[in-house]
């Protein structure tokens, strides 16, 4: 019996893996479990595989593996909530979602189109590279800026559009036969600190819930989507002591009887801090699944978590007709999905990025591209928005030798910037040294709030700024706590700026564009992605060279 019940129960667990072919690979080996382990598991039954990293080719070769692996149908799913092309070089890395909620005002119609090619495009592609389940959309609302976790993957700042993208998102998904999972229920939008470090407080009464963050999920469900994922989130209204993963009051009660979803309903990732720091392994597990999730993603330990859900049914601490409900569930979403790709990988790999999709990436990113600097453009820029009217080119960048100061969270784990990225070479060929400012460098600040920025530290000349600047989990703030208006102010006042690029964050555009005075070029786009900073830089002046690149490394 417990054979058989282990086996049972570890079809509801979810584990990390790499994307990656071999272990030397793994890019987070803290939680990406080895080969070695990783096969023991699916071989006892385990039932998912979260995976993340290498490219489109090896992802196909991943999947594949990981099914010969596994003892019976696997549920494969990644974070690709931007395109698959965010995780996985080859495919397609689309705008952050929030690009697309910015158009809904004024265009709700376009947008939502837009939406729900987004979702085929990621269904299609993450389909053909072998993956069944996409966790996305993100169903919170983004209505606090400072938001450092969902920030620019939201697909809206109010509940409407939120509500309308997300809906038309999980149709295009699910369209393309994957399944889709609308998250952080019940609204991870208007908290200021990340559920990877920390425990949120949600601070909102039930009423509130029901006008601003449930109208999204609400959308979501009735569009069909197939899972749930919960958030780690305190909400004193709902449950003062355990957060919305942990909470039948929350899962059972607000999600399963209030909202009707008869779905998947998944945790997030149960190694996050806000639940990690709490509990162990093993009780976080019974504790999820007790308060009504089905399924339990990248538990700390999976042999722990086996374990405790295990014991708890035997005791009886956890009726049996729970893991009963949660396992036909699951076969009943697996039974939803077409057959695995059947196609050989050069076969697959050969329509992977079709021509619609690639207009779909450009057209993306030409909506979102704004410009500043100049009276003339702003009008442009703003008509961009609704229609596809081409914008006039920037003022151009005052000649070199000079400075291109690039501003990221970190050098050494950054896809948007390989050593070609256009905003690397582009200003370099226009006599533009690159200097990186990113976590690990010696501070660049001076502590002068007049004058933050350490101007003696750097190579005198002109300065082209490039701030890569978005809500990321695990950074811990969206950007904000830097000081860049007055940066930008002191390299004014010092006669030096040459021109002004922001990737990503949408608020700090705001804030610093009104800031830029005629005849300096300057620009927006809200994907980082080296598509994005060709565009970006061309409109800057700063078009591609005939063979833009190194010969060899």
């Amino acid at each position: 019996m417990t054979s058989d019940l282990r086996r049972q129960v570890a079809q509801l667990l979810v584990v990390r893996g790499s994307g990656h072919w071999s272990d030397g690979q793994r890019r987070y080996p803290r939680w990406e479990l080895p080969n070695a382990e990783l096969h023991r598991l699916l071989d006892a039954g385990v039932g998912g595989v979260i995976l993340l990293g290498g490219s489109a080719a090896e992802l196909r070769l991943r999947t594949d593996q990981l099914r010969r692996w596994a003892d019976g149908p696997l549920l494969l799913c990644a974070d690709v909530e931007e395109g698959v092309g965010q995780r996985f070089e080859g495919a397609s890395w689309l705008v952050p979602p929030l690009a697309v909620g910015r158009l809904h005002d004024r265009d709700p119609q376009r947008a939502a189109a837009l939406a729900e090619r987004y979702g085929r495009c990621t269904g299609r592609q993450a389909r053909l590279l072998g993956l069944n389940w996409v966790l996305g959309p993100v169903c919170d609302v983004n209505n606090n800026p400072a938001n450092p976790v969902i920030n620019v993957r939201a697909w809206g700042e109010d509940p409407a559009t939120a509500g309308a993208l997300a809906a038309a998102f999980v149709r295009g998904c699910q369209g393309a036969g994957v399944l889709a999972c609308a998250k952080h229920f019940p609204g991870h939008g208007d908290t200021s600190t990340d559920s990877h470090l920390e425990l949120p407080l949600l601070p909102h009464s039930r009423a509130r819930l029901e006008v601003v963050e449930l109208p999204p999920f609400r959308a979501a469900i009735a569009a069909g989507v197939a899972a749930v994922m919960t958030a780690h989130l305190q909400l004193p209204a709902l449950d003062p002591e355990r957060p919305a993963t942990l909470s039948a009051a929350v899962l059972e009660g607000l999600l399963r009887r209030d909202l009707g979803f008869s779905g998947l309903v998944v945790t997030d990732a149960l190694v996050m801090e806000a639940i990690a720091g709490r509990h162990g392994p093993s009780e976080a597990a019974v504790l999820a699944f007790a308060a009504g999730a089905d399924l339990i993603l990248m538990p700390g330990d999976a042999n722990a978590a086996i374990d405790g859900l295990v014991a708890a049914l035997e005791s009886g601490r956890l009726p049996m007709e729970r893991l009963e409900r949660s396992l036909g569930r699951r076969a009943a979403a697996l039974a939803r999905l077409g057959p695995a790709p059947l196609e050989p990988v050069d076969v697959a790999l050969d329509g992977l990025v079709s021509a619609e999709e690639q207009a779909l990436s450009r057209e993306l990113l030409e909506l979102s591209l704004e410009l500043g600097g100049t009276p003339d453009t702003l009008p442009a820029a703003k008509a961009l928005i609704s229609t596809p009217v081409p914008l006039a080119p920037s003022p151009a960048l005052p000649a070199g030798p000079g400075i291109n100061l690039i501003r990221l969270d970190t050098a050494l784990t950054c896809p948007f910037l390989p050593a070609m990225a256009p905003a690397l070479l582009r200003p370099t060929a226009a006599g533009y040294g690159a200097c990186l400012l990113e976590g690990r460098s010696p501070s660049p600040w001076s502590g002068d709030p007049q004058a933050p920025l350490a101007l003696e530290r750097l190579p005198a000349g002109p300065v082209l700024l490039q701030l890569f600047v978005r809500g990321n989990p695990f950074r811990g703030s969206a950007g904000g706590d830097e000081p860049w208006p007055a940066a930008l102010a002191q390299l004014l006042a010092a006669g030096r700026l040459a021109g002004l690029a922001v990737y990503g964050s949408p608020y700090l555009w705001e804030q610093l564009r009104p800031l830029v005075p005629a005849g300096i070029p300057a620009a927006f786009s809200p994907g980082q992605m080296p598509q994005a900073q060709a565009l970006l830089l061309e409109r800057l002046g700063l078009a591609a060279a005939a063979l833009e690149g190194g010969f060899t490394d």
